[in-house]
């Protein structure tokens, strides 16, 4: 790992990746492991045929209690958080004044309280951001130190079932307080695979143990963030900070379906009358995908042309897709270049390289939907 002036901090099952022998690296101040002796390749197939086990307790955990916490959180995203059912969980952003994305998130109606869950890299900015705006609206109480497993996989299912019975009825995008192996955990059946799978959260000193209990099961392997960033995209699922941030807007991202029929009309949250203008007039530039001609991957940076070599956009997310046997990449054109099936020209390395705008996800999701 690089060297740093001030001490990576550790997620409660560093123990265990460093036993199972991972290649551990800096990941948003956390030591995280990117791979494991297998290798990205093995673990990302793994995943898509039988079941993986993920370590992400470096993302944030916060409650939000109280009965005006729905209509609160709705001044800060774009997302209907008050339609929201008691165990259903949705995906949002907060944005600001601009229609930046400030972080996308994960909001899940857990009864007596909002359980919300946002990136590593933003958590601190993330839960100062809330404190600031529901002051005196609701309580906020913030869980980082609590861990988060994240099992994905068609035989996650399965295999969960066997540690916290009931849970395969669960639906995609719902969440409940479930006892997995007597351990209190909040189970939502959801993740970032594009598979079926399901995110634990669960107390740091128990961690380790549920871990290794799944680990023992003939389905699960570890899988680290190198795999997980491959998984994420072939099913074309952004990543904060490369894929969207603060210059670009949900509707510029291709996300225009988080913000309901309702929050359309209505706004009230950061940014409204810059996401009303562009869907009804529509962006200069549109996130799309991307498959490159050949072998050779475009990676993040990669700068798009068309054919008479003019710049017209920029890949955010590349690389070789194991499950698609190819690169594949996301990134922003022009608008006038986003229609599936263009050509541009991918300048990977000084040469440009046809590449095709196509329909994510690349490899089909495989949720369960009931």
């Amino acid at each position: 790992m690089p060297t740093t002036d001030t001490p990576l901090k550790e997620t409660p099952l560093h123990a265990l990746h460093v036993a199972l022998g991972a290649r551990m690296v800096e990941f948003a101040g956390y030591a995280m492991p990117v791979q494991y002796p297998t290798g990205i390749l093995t673990e990302h197939l793994h995943t898509r045929a039988a079941a993986g086990l993920f370590d992400v307790s470096h993302m944030g955990q916060v409650r939000l209690f109280g009965e005006g916490a729905a209509v609160a959180l709705e001044t800060l995203v774009p997302g209907d958080i008050q339609g929201l059912a008691p165990g259903r969980q949705r995906y949002t952003l907060f944005t600001n004044d601009g229609a930046g994305i400030l972080d996308d998130l994960m909001v899940t109606n857990a009864g007596d309280h909002l359980f919300v869950v946002v990136n590593a890299a933003c958590k601190d900015a993330d839960l100062a951001h809330l404190q600031a705006g529901l002051a005196g609206k609701c309580r906020i109480e913030a869980a980082f130190d609590r861990a988060l497993l994240a099992l994905q996989g068609p035989q996650a299912a399965a295999v969960l079932q066997r540690h916290a019975p009931g849970i395969a009825g669960m639906a995609f995008m719902s969440g409940r307080a479930v006892a997995v192996d007597g351990v209190p955990c909040f189970v939502t059946r959801s993740g970032y695979t594009g598979e079926d799978g399901f995110e634990i959260a669960i107390p740091a000193e128990h961690a380790s143990r549920v871990a290794q209990r799944l680990l023992a099961e003939p389905e699960v392997k570890p899988i680290g963030l190198g795999a997980r960033d491959s998984l994420r995209l072939e099913a074309g699922l952004c990543l904060y900070g490369h894929d969207i941030d603060t210059t670009t807007t949900p509707i510029e991202a291709a996300l225009a379906w988080v913000i309901g029929k309702r929050r359309r009309a209505e706004g009230g949250y950061p940014g409204h009358a810059v996401v009303a203008d562009q869907l009804k007039n529509g962006t200069r530039r549109r996130r799309v995908g991307l498959v490159p001609e050949g072998r050779q991957p475009a990676r993040e940076g990669t700068p798009l042309t068309d054919a008479a070599g003019a710049a017209v956009g920029t890949i955010t997310s590349g690389g070789f897709g194991p499950s698609v046997g190819g690169p594949v990449a996301m990134g922003y054109v022009a608008s006038t270049f986003a229609a599936d099936g263009t050509v541009v020209r991918a300048v990977v390395r000084g040469q440009p390289r046809p590449a095709t705008v196509t329909a994510m996800p690349f490899f089909p999701h495989r949720y369960h939907r009931p």
